[in-house]
């Protein structure tokens, strides 16, 4: 059966240590006023944003600043922050930071232009207007928020993080800066990192994968396994940080079009629930999952052994894929990640069978390469007790 596949992409990308300075050439010629900038106390007040401030200042442009937002942003925080672009008559907006200042800006944006309440657009291309213009600067390599068009929100009453897929919602310019990012603390490079290496691995196993997104996914491993490590250990070291943006970049152009699977989809009611980072859930969950996904993606994952530079010659295509799992479950080790959903600040496991049931709901689920039940769902969370 023939199938038709589409390619979505921020209009415009910034990468390269320092490019950062550069955003200003950009914003000026689009006669923009007045931005609402996204993003969270720690960035504010450690003065990591200021150097953007200052480009702005020194080109008149206004802005008014929203830090308040949480690492898993909520609706609260989308109404709030709309309300601020309202009240202060911003015309675009600007995310400074990871994924959650992006997602809780993109939110923002597509309300302002589609109205109604944010749980509205949950789902696939839920909106009719492109969302009010955003321009995102990131300061992590995992998300790969700021060139896609996803949006992840918490829903506090329902405790479930709302997966928005809809291509209204791209920044118009995505800007990644390694030196906003050396000395990030190890754990936020462990977790961000393993994000990023999630996505490049569910967007090659996807079944919505073409050759021009597993070119990317494949390139994607190859960086983070060779520089994971090293960003981990030496926060200043900008060769394996520069790596990691790259990385990230090209997983997120992966991701944003072959999508994603049931690591994200598990993984979003985990922080949903309990609270917890977006990054941490998928370092625990992917092996685990790939272990459900092996039957149906054994040649892959042999191929990712090969990417991560992994011995196996001579191996059959499976044992190569076991040796692959068996290494991400390494990597997480040498990172100083917990192994087992026990080790998370909160977790219950008679909430168990909720998370399976809000799983399976997910949108992340519908291009997983091998489907499965509510049981299996359940089974795959037991299997990391």
């Amino acid at each position: 059966m023939k199938k038709i596949f589409e390619y979505f992409m921020t209009p415009i990308s910034i990468l390269g240590t320092g490019c950062t300075e550069r955003i200003t050439s950009y914003i000026k010629p689009m006669l923009f006023r007045k931005a609402l900038i996204v993003s969270d106390k720690v960035l504010v007040e450690t003065g990591l944003i200021d150097k953007l401030l200052a480009l702005l200042d020194e080109e008149g442009i206004f802005y008014i600043i929203y830090k308040d937002v949480s690492p898993n942003p909520t609706v609260n925080q989308v109404n709030y922050g709309l309300k601020l672009l309202r009240d202060n008559g911003c015309d675009f907006l600007i995310s400074f930071g990871g994924g959650s200042p992006h997602d809780c800006a993109k939110a923002i944006a597509l309300l302002a232009t589609n109205g109604g309440e944010i749980a509205h657009y949950e789902g696939l291309n839920k909106s009719q207007k492109r969302a009010a213009p955003l321009i995102a600067i990131n300061t992590t390599a995992g998300t790969g928020s700021e060139l896609t068009r996803f949006c992840v929100i918490t829903d506090e009453e329902r405790h479930v993080k709302m997966t928005i897929n809809d291509w209204h919602v791209t920044p118009i310019i995505a800007v990644s800066d390694a030196e906003l990012m050396t000395g990030m603390p190890p754990g936020l490079t462990a977790a961000t990192g393993m994000d990023a290496l999630t996505h490049a691995i569910e967007a090659y196993v996807s079944t919505n994968a073409t050759p021009v997104t597993d070119c990317k996914a494949v390139k994607a491993v190859e960086l983070i396994v060779g520089n994971l490590a090293t960003a981990y250990c030496d926060g200043n070291d900008l060769r394996s940080r520069e790596a990691m943006v790259y990385a990230e970049y090209l997983a997120g152009i992966a991701f944003n079009n072959a999508s994603l699977g049931y690591v994200h989809a598990l993984a979003h009611q985990l922080g949903g629930f309990y609270n917890l980072p977006h990054g941490l859930c998928n370092a625990i969950l992917l092996p685990a999952v790939m272990e459900f996904n092996l039957p149906a993606a054994v040649t892959k994952y042999a191929d990712l052994a090969h990417a991560a530079d992994i011995d196996t010659q001579g191996l059959s295509a499976e044992t190569s894929a076991k040796r692959f799992i068996a290494h991400i479950k390494g990597l997480n080790q040498e990172l100083g990640l917990p192994a087992k959903l026990q080790e998370l600040r909160g977790f219950k496991a008679e909430d168990i069978p909720k998370l399976a049931e809000n799983a399976l709901k997910d949108v992340c689920c519908l291009t997983n390469p091998r489907q499965g039940t509510q049981q299996d769902i359940e089974a795959i969370y037991r299997s990391i007790l």
